[in-house]
């Protein structure tokens, strides 16, 4: 099964910390590629990883071709047309930058978006976006704005917490459920990523039932006493009750991928060929665990499973 994101990637902060070196990445069949980026290095506004750490949102870039992207002819040789940089902060400090790259085709359908209240302080609309070929649906979302608690990006931005909806059929969830349903869109993950005093930023990624953002999704937050992480949601390309296989199961701080998110408050690309990796949680192959920060203070990890 094809999914929509064909590589995954973390980019971290040097020892002096002034430039953002390869951390880690999933790049399936695309060895050519995954060799040139592990070469690459960023400095501040520097390439798609630098201008998100340089203006501390996140970025889509739609076009390789004549950009400040720097690594455009191994990207073609792959097949990859579209870049989303997502740059992860406690305080003034940049911990990460997370990477996803995309590729244009007509088999794969799904979108990534970023709303953003930059145009109206008490209203979001989509400052960027990669549609693929949802050209029809990527004009509709573009005219739509959204108050705080209105549609998913709303709730996300009312909760500050992330939301994963299965069925965006909904209407009073989902504005333009009619038209995803159309464009074959089934499922919505919304995550609030650095926010600041002004300016608000929430990601969400719609999947396409065919080619889904990820295999498995899932939501872990830490209980009320702080002592253990628990999944309060998860999706499934092949089970529906995956929340409920998940429920009985906790994580400790340092314990495997997960705890050493929580610990540290770095993404973690992690697999089963890990020591630490803990199989009751998943048996596929690769998992990108994504902290959602505020005040700093973990608030949530969200699992994208390859």
């Amino acid at each position: 099964m094809k999914t929509f994101i064909k590589v995954t990637e973390i980019w971290v902060p040097d020892k002096e910390r002034t430039q953002l070196e390869f951390g880690s990445g999933l790049y399936g069949a695309l060895t050519d590629f995954k060799a040139a980026s592990k070469q690459q290095r960023f400095a501040y506004n520097e390439g798609l990883p630098g201008k998100a750490w340089a203006q501390r949102r996140p970025i889509v870039l739609t076009e390789f071709e004549h950009s400040y992207f720097m690594r455009t002819s191994a990207a073609k040789q792959a097949g990859l047309t579209c870049g989303i940089a997502i740059p992860l902060f406690s305080g003034d400090f940049l911990l990460a930058v997370v990477m996803f790259l995309c590729g244009d085709d007509e088999g794969h359908a799904g979108a990534i978006e970023v709303w953003s209240n930059t145009n109206a302080a008490d209203m979001l609309s989509v400052s960027a976006g990669y549609y693929g070929t949802l050209h029809h649906f990527e004009t509709l979302s573009k005219q739509i704005k959204l108050a705080k608690g209105q549609g998913i990006p709303g709730l996300v931005w009312q909760n500050t917490l992330p939301i994963l909806i299965e069925d965006i059929g909904q209407p009073e969830l989902f504005i333009r459920g009619l038209e995803a349903q159309q464009a074959g869109i089934t499922t919505c993950l919304g995550i609030p990523v650095c926010s600041d005093t002004k300016h608000t930023y929430i990601m969400t990624f719609l999947s396409a039932q065919a080619t889904p953002i990820a295999k498995r999704i899932q939501l872990w937050t830490p209980d009320p006493q702080g002592e253990r992480l628990v999944c309060q949601q998860g999706y499934s390309k092949n089970s529906n009750d995956l929340a409920q296989l998940f429920e009985t199961l906790t994580v400790t701080k340092g314990e495997g991928a997960l705890g050493r998110v929580w610990l540290t408050g770095m993404p973690v690309i992690s697999g089963n060929h890990e020591s630490s990796y803990t199989p009751e949680l998943d048996n596929l192959s690769a998992m990108l665990a994504m902290p959602v920060i505020e005040n700093g203070r973990l608030k949530a990890i969200v699992t994208f499973l390859f």
